[in-house]
């Protein structure tokens, strides 16, 4: 029987993804076969995967992806072979990690905000329609648990674990009885047992735990096999008389204490940028001094999705991402970049009463649009009411790129590989790159116009309009465009230094030191 370790939290943002990849990971480097899964997820950060074939076949999305060529870490899949849909980005990255074919069994309910109080409802991969909490709740939720439990069998047939995430806090008990990522996780996967995690920098951690178990249900509290303590600084001997204690109270022992190390995954949704009008720098930390550092301005639109486009830019030595509000002055910007968001016109219209449009069009250095980015970047936006709740008809764009974009109720998910031509903000750039598209909306040229990165693309000398995300994922096209800002700042690029180990085998190395994986009954880093 497939054994389902259930990584569940006291709260949002405690470690769950990081304890879950690391995981993952870890297994797969024992030879266990393991799957990652969480039945619902909330995010913007989305990527687009395989879907299991019509009828349930199990195990459809791995071998269509195996037969057309796909790599078992990191992409690289036809397009055309199978239906594609969406999943949320932890569980793509907890895929690559136990080096599998990430298909939408791994996340089969994504809820997608938008703004006013909706979401846009993704079961099994495919867009469902948008609704109101209470209206999900009670028209879907039935339907979504459904799905979670024919994908969760699919992979527990054809995995020897499952490490399946849960969502917010395990102790909400006014979700209890539709908790599908936790509660119902823990009961519908037979044998699940229950990992609880807590977050010490938000103080407080054994009072959470504590309280967690407490108002856990009981059945899924008998699960409960033990409790993680999540980014610890200083001497851990310290916690020793509160574990202690802990242990003393509830029967639960404490597997580990993670210190304060992130090993560079990507962030699950947008709760980890700065809340709006405020402004943060990312990848200050590199050792480079600031005066020979650039700044990539990336703007925090109010709807931003797929912020993890930018985190790979955040890790170039000298490089520093600074997410600014709309009304952000870009004096200080040597690049700017224009991240996608799940409401592309509202977007626009919010920046363009922020005067972004102003502070844009006197902005001389490389910028770079993807994919709700890049749309506002052209010259107008038909059919607008397609995705906006305050405009209906056409919407003029900043007017950057020579392109109009249409909206539909079409919605494009897709596994791409694209030829490069370097050009403008990544010239030099040669080569393939891969990564996905996820939008409404097509953008056609209205003058001609460089498409660097195939036919889905448009570029100037200084200004490049994209639909696929992760670009920046691509060493050669991040590569280009970090040598371009330099060149256009005047500074000359630091040494690169050493590589740095991969985030999935930082993560594992977390798990392997800090976690009793005996007292689990999981291979040691002495079973390697």
């Amino acid at each position: 029987m497939t054994r389902t370790l259930l990584v569940a939290g006291t709260a949002s943002h405690v470690g769950k993804s990081t304890v879950a990849a690391g995981l993952c990971r870890h297994l797969a480097d024992a030879g266990v076969s393991v799957a990652p899964f969480k039945a619902q997820n909330m995010s913007n950060n989305a990527r687009a995967v395989l879907a299991p074939a019509a009828g349930g076949d199990r195990g459809a999305g791995e071998r269509a992806a195996a037969e057309s060529g796909a790599r078992r870490e990191g992409g690289g899949l036809g397009e055309g072979e199978r239906r594609e849909g969406e999943i949320g980005v932890s569980q793509y990255v907890q895929a690559r990690a136990a080096r599998i074919t990430p298909t939408t069994d791994l996340n089969p309910v994504l809820l997608k905000p938008r703004g006013d109080g909706e979401s846009q409802l993704v079961v099994q991969g495919e867009a469902v329609g948008h609704f109101e909490a209470g209206s999900y709740y009670d028209d879907h939720w039935v339907r979504a648990r459904a799905a979670a439990v024919e994908s969760f069998e699919r992979l527990a047939a054809d995995h020897e674990v499952v490490v399946a995430e849960g969502a917010g806090s395990i102790a909400e008990i006014n979700l209890h009885d539709r908790d599908l990522a936790n509660v119902e996780t823990a009961r519908f996967a037979d044998g699940t047992d229950v990992i609880v995690v807590a977050d010490i920098e938000r103080g407080g951690a054994f009072a959470s735990l504590y309280g967690t178990l407490e108002l856990m249900p009981d059945d899924v509290r008998e699960r409960v096999v033990g409790a993680l303590v999540t980014k610890f600084r200083g001497d851990r001997s310290i916690l020793d008389p509160g574990i202690a204690e802990f242990e003393d109270r509830t029967g639960v022992p404490i597997l580990g204490v993670l210190p304060y190390d992130d090993p560079g995954l990507p962030e699950e949704d947008s709760v980890s940028l700065p809340a709006e009008g405020e402004r943060a720098v990312r990848g200050d930390d590199d050792g480079v001094p600031d005066d020979r550092a650039v700044t990539v301005a990336a703007v925090r639109l109010p709807r931003v999705s797929n912020g993890t486009d930018l985190e790979p830019l955040e890790r170039e030595p000298g490089v520093r991402v600074a997410y600014v509000p709309p009304n952000a002055d870009l004096g200080e910007a040597d690049a700017v970049v224009l991240p996608g968001t799940k409401n592309t016109v509202d977007d626009l219209l919010a920046l363009r009463e922020a005067g972004f449009g102003e502070a844009l069009a006197e902005f001389d250095g490389p910028i770079v649009g993807l994919c709700g980015g890049y749309q506002v970047l052209g010259e107008r936006i038909r059919n607008a009411g397609v995705e906006s709740t305050a405009e209906r008809g056409t919407v003029p764009g900043f007017g950057l790129l020579p392109v109009e974009t249409s909206f539909s109720a079409d919605k494009r998910v897709a596994q791409v590989t694209r030829s490069v031509d370097g050009t403008g903000p990544i010239a030099g750039a040669s080569g393939t790159v891969s990564g996905y598209e996820i939008h409404m909306g097509e953008s056609t040229p209205t003058a001609p116009v460089d498409r660097p990165v195939g036919p889905a693309s448009a570029a100037t000398d200084r200004v490049l309009g994209t639909y696929l995300h992760g670009l920046f994922e691509n060493e050669n096209a991040r590569s280009a465009f970090v040598a371009r800002v330099f060149e256009a700042s005047g500074k000359t690029p630091p040494d690169a230094g050493g590589k740095a180990a991969s985030p999935h085998d930082a993560a594992a190395e977390l798990v392997r030191e800090h976690v009793d994986l005996a007292a689990l009954g999981l291979p040691t880093a002495r079973d390697l």
